[in-house]
């Protein structure tokens, strides 16, 4: 490509607000386009960022020739409508975690992408955090040994994102906290492990404190009115444990509603055979997160490294640019994003059926 700007649109005014941050911090691209249904948050947003054009349906976004490539941040219900549009249109895209709500939409994304010769793109952002880079550092050089064992949570006391919204809605996002926190946990583990390769699955998953109505975001409404139960359809706690290739294991926790000392509180845990390594993150802390534990001689050393805050979001979009303009490897990429949502799909028909389910056979 020329060295102009990448020219971008941003479709989805709510969590696109990520997007155009990390958008800002990038030079070689300008963000031209906004769409979304909320007219009054797209052109709040339009005028912070100096956002030129704007639209309520995102098919007049992509019917711009001078885009070369979109963000998709909207329900998962619209990922595959809104995703597939975009690849036809000749667009790039950048799409928001979960890539989709099943393995059979995200098989059809990834191969319109190839179809289509055009980059899809996920944002996986938390890998970037700094600890987490550390600790796959760690891994890829040995320093832990044989990691054979691993943790991934996110837990809420009370965080459910809205009950009677999309997020409680089976249809529209496809599940509950699992697919919505539980897959950021599940890459920052599998890709600090160096992505090994997830055999089969077992899992359980429980609805006990949002059908009550209780559970959401302090200060919302909690008490769900009479005959209201419908409209939470999903689960508020899901557990698994993951057997990865060649003997190893991972458990995975994810909860919007628990009766828990932990507030919004996420990490991964692993055990190798030469040391481990803990990240702990309380109310989105990015730094005195990251605990690391080993031997000098015989004795036991624990030390707390010195960790930068950054944009997760931004460092995905830098490496998003550099992929269409310079040909580097995309990572996290569509096919990244597909294989996360054969785990998430394999834990609820696990948790479905009562038993262990294995993936790829």
């Amino acid at each position: 490509m020329p060295e102009e700007q990448l020219r971008v649109g941003v479709i989805g005014c709510g969590a696109g607000i990520f997007h155009l941050e990390g958008y800002a911090q990038e030079p070689r691209v300008r963000t031209v386009a906004l769409a979304g249904l909320d007219t009054d948050r797209c052109d709040q947003l339009a005028t912070r960022f100096g956002v030129e054009r704007r639209y309520g349906d995102y098919h007049e976004l992509l019917a711009q020739d001078d885009i070369d490539a979109v963000s998709v941040v909207v329900p998962n219900n619209l990922h595959l409508p809104v995703v597939t549009a975009a690849l036809e249109a000749g667009k790039h895209v950048l799409v928001e975690k979960p890539l989709a709500r099943n393995t059979a939409e995200g098989e059809e994304m990834v191969a319109t992408a190839k179809r289509t010769g055009k980059l899809l793109g996920i944002a996986f952002q938390r890998r970037n955090r700094h600890d987490v880079r550390i600790v796959r550092d760690l891994v890829e050089q040995g320093e832990l040994g044989r990691v054979y064992y691993g943790k991934a949570y996110w837990i809420r006391r009370s965080g459910i994102p809205g009950w009677g919204s999309w997020f409680t809605s089976k249809e529209a996002a496809g599940g509950g906290p699992l697919i919505d926190l539980g897959v950021h946990v599940l890459d920052m583990a599998l890709y600090a492990m160096g992505n090994p390769t997830v055999t089969a699955v077992s899992g359980i998953t429980f609805a006990e404190i949002g059908p009550q109505g209780k559970g959401n975001w302090p200060g919302r409404r909690s008490s769900m009115p009479a005959g209201a139960g419908h409209q939470y359809e999903v689960e508020d706690l899901a557990v698994a444990l993951l057997r990865l290739e060649d003997g190893r294991a991972l458990e995975l926790e994810a909860s919007w509603a628990t009766y828990t000392e932990m507030t919004d509180e996420f990490g991964i845990q692993l055990y190798g055979s030469k040391g481990g390594a803990k990240i702990h993150a309380k109310d989105y802390a990015e730094v005195g997160t990251l605990q690391l534990f080993g031997d000098i001689g015989d004795t036991a050393v624990d030390s707390t490294p010195r960790l930068r805050a950054a944009h997760g979001h931004a460092a995905i979009i830098h490496d998003f640019v550099s992929a269409i303009r310079d040909g580097a490897p995309l990572s996290p990429s569509g096919e990244e994003g597909l294989e996360r949502v054969r785990i998430i799909d394999a834990i609820y028909r696990s948790a479905e059926l009562g038993h262990e389910v294995q993936i790829g056979s």
